[in-house]
């Protein structure tokens, strides 16, 4: 009996942990399909793609750059199909007789050879080595003539930038090339975008408007192996192209621009008096950006670096000049404004004036005798400015030359290398300088030297604003989706604000008191340029379509001592860097005013000479030109 219980115990016992084994194994399996199920059915998609992640790869293509068009819709700043040379050194069965036959072939130096020796060493057997960035169409049709040779090469077709007006619009538009890891780390969209080999605006308005220009990249999607190398193209997702920018600027008056001042060092800005668009803005000498697009040689690099004078400067917005007599438009305005004198205010002038045991020089030696406003702007009396700037003073002078946009940046949303200039006051002396300011800083004021420092483009929106009759205009140029008419700008003059194309309040438009006194100070510009006597009097045009108001300017650079003023040098005795700067304003037709320009001449001597001739051609092409510019339909664009 004992012995049956006891079997019945141990049968219990297995039993039990038969169960529980049973069980567990239950369970185990339980959990195991539950896992396959939660793998396979609910997880699917994660697995799938982190398996899709290891099988297929993308590569972003660099993206296409937008099209800067001028104001006729043509191309300034485009792209250009090239043909490059790539190596897949896994194809190539003989790597050093290869780069032999690419040597001979393609004429590469033994410094070209060393890179792409030390390139292939730190890049994958698929991956591709760069040979050359810009084949030339005889140098490509010769690889794929001898392809059957060359194993691993591979000829291919892409798009670079390309400026074909080469170096009229170079500081307009700056030039592209190949980022450095701060200019990357500093655009949070070049850093989206990046890839090896694309390239970004370095200056001018390529850099400024890299955001707008800049396009999407294209995709490329492939099949790879357990070592990523590409076994099957899956897709191309095409990319788009970035924005197009249309200029304000007319490339035929930018070329002809260049033309003018082959040779010399300075800048000619030409603008709308009404709209503010700027129709063309050169300066010279310049360069050719293309030369920047592959890589520009060292010797090319020296040759811009080095020439004295100067192509890497924007000398319309970045370059500071003393104004010279082109200021003198603005100290009569200031002191009919101030009611300091009115035009039969009258100066004797003997050729020079004392003060305090200071001799202050006319240009003319012997003198004008006794000249008035208008005689005085004609003939560009130094001695009647000095007496008139002594009387007005340099703070309220200061005051009407910011109003006219002296001391201040035109354009400085579209770049940013433009300088602010300087036109002083006391309180700038003392603050600067830490020093009080004395009277014959103030005559000298009065004639454009001293402390004054300006931009080319500063004494063009001047001009404009004198000439519109004194009404402030908004400079630009680049054409926005709603540009502003001519009507429109000229009758919102009417009304006392200012507006911009999104009807948005800018401000006080006005910027006389008495509008009688602006025009005074157009009737002596016209005077200075189309009457017997004025200094710019050779120079002018009869033809009332092509007349023109202006006023010149001859900056002294150094201060002339008593010998040099005796010995009364001719223009190519005197060195050149110690030559005068010659400069000019004007605006036309003088009837119905349209456009102003500046032009400055570094070292040129006589703005009457140098200057004004320039002006005289210039003015022809402009308004021959003007109906062409007011037939062109406003193109929509976007806002900037």
């Amino acid at each position: 009996m004992i012995k049956e219980n006891t079997n019945i115990r141990k049968a219990d016992v297995i039993n039990r942990r038969m169960f529980i084994i049973s069980a567990a194994k239950i369970i185990v399996f339980a959990g195991i399909i539950g896992r396959l199920f939660s793998l396979q059915i609910n997880e699917n998609k994660k697995y799938l793609t982190l398996s899709d992640k290891n099988r297929i790869r993308e590569w972003k293509l660099p993206p296409t750059r937008g099209n800067i068009v001028d104001y006729f819709g043509n191309i300034i700043a485009g792209n250009l199909k090239v043909y490059q040379l790539h190596i897949i050194p896994e194809q190539v069965e003989n790597f050093n007789y290869l780069i032999s036959r690419l040597k001979t072939l393609l004429q590469l130096s033994n410094k070209r050879i060393d890179k792409i020796i030390k390139l292939k060493k730190k890049l994958k057997p698929w991956d591709s080595i760069i040979v050359s960035e810009n084949l030339s169409w005889s140098e490509f049709l010769k690889i794929n003539n001898y392809l059957y040779d060359l194993a691993g090469v591979k000829p291919v077709m892409t798009i670079s930038r390309n400026y074909p007006f080469k170096d009229a619009y170079t500081h307009v538009l700056g030039y592209v090339s190949q980022p450095n890891e701060q200019e990357i780390l500093d655009n949070e969209t070049v850093q989206q975008r990046f890839v090896p080999g694309m390239k970004i605006g370095k200056l001018g308005l390529e850099k400024t408007l890299e955001n707008h220009l800049i396009g999407t990249n294209a995709i490329q999607r492939y099949e790879v192996n357990a070592y990523g190398k590409r076994i099957n193209q899956l897709e191309h997702q095409k990319g788009e192209q970035g924005s197009k920018i249309r200029l304000t600027v007319d490339t035929e008056i930018q070329k002809e621009c260049g033309k003018l001042l082959d040779g010399k060092a300075g800048s000619i800005s030409i603008m709308d008096v009404y709209t503010g668009d700027i129709i063309a803005m050169y300066s010279s000498p310049s360069y050719d950006p293309n030369l920047f697009l592959f890589g520009i040689s060292q010797e090319e690099w020296q040759l811009i670096r080095n020439n004295p004078l100067k192509p890497l400067i924007n000398k319309t917005i970045s370059g500071l000049y003393s104004p010279g007599s082109t200021i003198k438009p603005i100290v009569a305005l200031s002191a009919l404004e101030n009611n300091v004198i009115d035009t039969k205010f009258k100066v004797k002038c003997t050729g020079k004036m004392e003060l305090y045991g200071q001799t202050f020089h006319c240009w003319k030696e012997k003198g004008h005798g006794w000249v008035s406003l208008k005689n005085a702007m004609k003939q560009s009396c130094d001695t009647y400015f000095y007496e008139v700037s002594r009387l007005l003073g340099v703070d309220r002078l200061n005051i009407t030359a910011e109003k006219f946009g002296l001391g201040k940046k035109v354009l400085d949303q579209y770049f940013d290398n433009e300088k602010k200039g300087l036109f002083p006051n006391t309180k700038w002396k003392k603050n600067n300088l830490g020093k009080g300011w004395v009277l014959g800083e103030t005559l000298i004021t009065g004639i454009g030297q001293g402390y004054t420092q300006t931009t080319p483009l500063q004494l063009c929106m001047m001009t404009a604003q004198i000439a519109n009759g004194g009404y402030a205009i908004k400079p630009k140029i680049i054409v926005d989706s709603n540009p502003i008419s001519y009507e429109d700008a000229k009758q919102s003059m009417n009304s006392q604000l200012l507006f911009n194309s999104e009807s948005k309040l800018l401000g006080d438009k006005k910027l006389f008191k008495d509008k009688k006194n602006i025009k005074i100070i157009q009737e002596a510009m016209f005077s200075s340029t189309n009457e017997r006597f004025g200094t710019s009097y050779k120079s002018r045009i009869d033809d009332p379509k092509y007349q023109f108001a202006g006023k010149t300017g001859t900056a002294q650079v150094k201060r002339i001592s008593k010998r040099e003023r005796e010995l009364d040098l001719e223009l190519e005795q005197i060195p050149y860097k110690d030559r005068d700067h010659a400069l000019y304003v004007a605006y036309g037709p003088y009837i119905n005013p349209r456009y102003a320009l500046s032009i400055i001449v570094e070292h040129g001597g006589s703005g009457s000479k140098t200057a004004a001739p320039i002006a005289k051609k210039l003015f022809k092409l402009i308004i021959d030109r003007h109906d062409l510019r007011n037939k062109q339909p406003n193109f929509e664009r976007i806002n900037i």
